[in-house]
């Protein structure tokens, strides 16, 4: 069938037998009819040296979805280059019916507070019929090539098999399928794939980013949701469906464990509810033990992966468990032999020696992308498979969760955060409004109600109209207190006694990475509601500053902070060039540009970009002395050079500055900042910090802190 974005195929007719015979019938049909991918790719998924395209993908999907009356294939909109972007709905014809229906349920679930006073009765009716809703995303790291080929392995043999595994699986669950979550990188990494294919650059990573944005920092975007891709899956799947259940496949790097799953190491976010805890160690367990059974070797769990920020799982504050799976990649599709001797320890295990989180070792030999293909499919299926077998339990957990958040907050507990309506009189308060009118609509993306109050006054305060008030004594109060409290990151240290990293970062507060107002209500409170209205915009005619003729460095070794910059400048309508390496060395910058921006990246990488040799040489080399020289020039003509966080090393090195880093050197148990928000005093005279507040935030991770060096330079350097 064509994909359209605003029509779904019709579902079958409803059928005159009941649901047991129906499920019979469906189980004794010929699977024959269904086409293997390989018929349509010309190549099994996971052969060597083998990538589809998104277009292949797509092609695979539709085929299996006009053969098969057990899937549903729909699109859900365009991604960020404008390829579509893809859902597949997996289940026995009998339930694809009835999917209006499921889909109610799992709202009721997610909310108690629609099931009346005997809501546990109501549920219990409700879990008698209601199926496990798996969510599988493959693809979001376009470099870890196994997940999307998998996808076709896994939806081929859901759609084909009469294994009674299998039927059970369809029987009592409903799986959505997501074969990529990042389907123009797909295209990016094949492309770069078949240009390198028989050269000694075979394998590598492209010299550009996967995501046109945010490259790898897309899997950070789960609580911000500012990519087109995380809104839709967010927008049109998980809220629409609630699952129980996600598994989010990835791949890690080629000398650790073949494959991880959790439990995750602490610490554990204090808003994710102990029952999602106890489901992800049961869950991720189950797996493992399964396929170290079946012969699977390197699997580690309580390692790695931590579950602190929710930047990484959504899943984890609406009622769903997050199962992350990790398998060790090889080169891109391009096999690779890994000798024992090799394999590198992680956080919480070590691949040479047995554990009791790593009970059997993988030995070393040759990786492909068929063992990457094997362990992700097996592990998919077991997943699935405990989903279909503990049904009952899955459902009962989902609405305990639920009925846990919503139920009334005891004395002493806190009862709702309070955003206060800015007085608008000056061009800063309608930039307060702006901001926190932002902060209001990623919460209620994510499923907080937010309670908008005419004005009010309680404890001798006044509160103005269109206040925000968010109760927590609702199915998403967590989501919202974790994104609204300021963190306190457990002091984790290992045997010797240095800090122990966080996997990603500390701090999510997002009233101090937003600049928004935000006030805790220990206590209940009454306040009088309105209704909500469009509210200012931004009153751009007021921003300090003027519109300069701006260039942004990028790197053929593609940075995150470039493309994030990128991001910023277009949703702001800021105009900027792109400018390389080559642009850079070709000098006379003053002639065309005011300011230049190089983004956050370390020194050595600006200086000397991807080593000869190791690229094909059109992506070699970096700025080198010639670029060094021709930033100089134009700093000298009058220019701005901006380097961002640890860019700025590379100016003070380069250019000899009289500053000194005062962290380097130092010991991790002297000064650790690995991602944390720390509150800075600005001086607003200095043209650098105009238009901002005296006291505001920097997020720091890892960063550079300068001090002058030659106090006879004082008076130039600020």
């Amino acid at each position: 069938m064509p994909l359209t974005a605003n029509a779904q195929r019709k579902p079958p007719q409803k059928s005159t037998v009941d649901t047991t015979t129906a499920t019979a019938i469906d189980a004794m049909r010929p699977a024959a009819s269904v086409p293997s991918p390989e018929s349509i790719l010309g190549f099994r998924p996971g052969d060597d040296r083998k990538l589809a395209s998104w277009a292949d993908v797509l092609d695979v999907f539709r085929k299996l979805d006009a053969a098969s009356d057990r899937m549903m294939f729909e699109e859900l909109g365009k991604t960020t280059l404008g390829a579509p972007f893809v859902l597949a709905t997996i289940s026995a014809p009998e339930n694809l019916r009835r999917l209006a229906e499921y889909k109610e349920i799992q709202r009721q679930h997610a909310d108690p507070r629609t099931l009346g006073r005997d809501a546990d009765r109501e549920a219990k009716a409700l879990i008698a019929r209601g199926k496990t809703i798996v969510l599988i995303t493959c693809g979001i790291h376009s470099t870890e090539v196994g997940s999307t080929l998998s996808s076709m392995l896994i939806a081929h043999r859901l759609l084909s098999s009469d294994e009674p595994e299998v039927q059970d699986i369809l029987r009592n669950t409903i799986v959505l399928l997501v074969p990529s979550l990042n389907p123009d990188g797909v295209d990016i990494v094949k492309r770069w794939y078949d240009k390198t294919l028989g050269t000694p650059y075979e394998g590598t990573t492209p010299p550009e980013l996967y995501h046109k944005y945010v490259g790898h920092d897309n899997n950070r975007d789960w609580y911000a949701f500012t990519q087109i891709e995380t809104q839709l899956t967010v927008d049109k799947i998980h809220n629409v469906w609630h699952p129980q259940i996600v598994h989010d496949i990835h791949q890690q790097g080629q000398f650790g464990a073949r494959l991880f799953v959790p439990p995750y190491m602490k610490p554990v976010e204090p808003n994710v509810p102990a029952q999602i805890v106890e489901g992800y160690t049961e869950l991720g367990n189950h797996i493992a033990g399964e396929m170290r059974a079946a012969g699977f070797k390197g699997i580690t769990t309580d390692s790695s992966y931590d579950a602190w920020t929710p930047a990484r799982a959504y899943s984890h504050y609406h009622g769903g468990v997050r199962i992350l799976s990790e398998t060790a990649s090889a080169k891109l599709a391009t096999p690779m032999t890994v000798k024992f001797d090799d394999l590198r320890p992680d956080e919480g295990y070590d691949p040479r020696k047995t554990s009791p989180n790593f009970p059997d070792l993988w030995t070393g030999g040759e990786w492909k992308l068929r063992n990457i293909t094997d362990y992700m499919a097996t592990a998919a299926f077991s997943l699935m498979k405990h989903a279909a077998t503990n049904r009952e339990r899955w459902l009962q957990r989902f609405y305990e969760i639920g009925k846990e958040a919503v139920r009334e907050r005891k004395p002493g507990e806190m009862y709702a955060y309070v955003l206060p309506a800015p007085v608008l009189q000056t061009a800063n308060d309608f930039k307060e409004w702006y901001r926190r009118d932002n902060l209001l609509r990623i919460l209620s993306r994510g499923g907080v109600q937010v309670d908008y109050t005419s004005s009010f006054k309680v404890n001798g305060k006044n509160y103005q109209q269109m206040t925000a008030v968010i109760k927590l004594a609702q199915p998403y109060g967590g989501f919202a207190k974790a994104l609204l409290e300021s963190q306190s990151y457990p002091n984790l240290r290992d045997p010797v006694g240095n800090p122990i990293s966080p996997y990603d970062v500390t701090a999510h507060t997002m009233p101090l990475l937003m600049g928004v107002k935000v006030e805790e209500a220990h206590s209940t409170f009454k306040y009088p509601l309105t209704e909500v209205g469009s509210g200012p915009g931004p009153d751009e005619s007021n921003y300090a500053g003027t519109r300069r003729a701006l260039a942004l460095y990028k790197s053929h070794v593609p940075a995150m902070d470039e493309g994030w910059t990128r991001w910023v400048f277009e949703q702001n309508g800021i105009s900027h060039s792109e400018l390389e390496d080559s642009g850079i060395r070709a000098g006379s910058l003053h002639n065309k540009y005011e300011v230049v921006i190089i983004p956050d990246q370390p020194p050595r990488t600006i200086l000397e970009g991807h080593k000869q040799g190791t690229m094909p040489d059109e992506y070699t080399g970096g700025l080198g002395a010639e670029g060094v020289k021709a930033l100089r020039e134009f700093v000298e003509a009058g220019g701005t050079l901006v380097c961002l966080n640890k860019a700025s090393s590379f100016a003070v090195e380069q250019f000899k500055l009289p500053v000194r880093d005062v962290t380097a050197g130092l010991k991790r148990t002297e000064f650790f900042v690995p991602g944390s928000i720390l509150r800075t005093m600005l001086d607003t005279s200095h043209p650098i910090a105009a238009g901002m507040p005296k006291e505001s935030i920097a997020w720091v991770e890892d960063s550079p802190a300068f001090e002058v060096s030659d106090a006879r330079e004082a008076s130039r350097v600020r």
